[in-house]
């Protein structure tokens, strides 16, 4: 039997500004740089930092430690919505020209 690779679609993508729910970083708030759709996370800018050590290489002949943004999971965002500052859960309906686009649920106007 074949195993149909589906990309599922998220309540955030990349550029929202988003909050966490839950986690150690709870009631803290950033923007999403990037979706790791496969694994079901996001980065968020500025929070769930982590320690890298870099190997000396040609690029960077001293190596040495860095701090970098970790994903963290989807159910643990929430979106904010951009036009009351609050965050919001989200929906999705048709517009008028007919294309699928979120909505938020708390105010019921579009987001984008």
């Amino acid at each position: 039997m074949k195993k149909i690779n589906k990309i599922r679609k998220f309540h955030i993508k990349k550029g929202d500004k988003v909050e966490v729910i839950s986690g150690n970083h709870k009631g803290q708030s950033g923007v999403v740089l990037e979706m790791l759709r496969e694994k079901n996370r996001a980065i968020v800018e500025g929070l769930n930092m982590v320690t890298k050590h870099i190997k000396p290489s040609a690029e960077s002949p001293e190596g040495g430690v860095e701090k970098t943004e970790a994903g963290i999971h989807v159910s643990n965002l929430m979106l904010v919505d951009p036009k009351t500052g609050e965050r919001t859960k989200t929906g999705r309906k048709r517009d008028d020209s007919g294309k699928l686009k979120r909505y938020s649920k708390k105010t019921g106007q579009f987001i984008d």
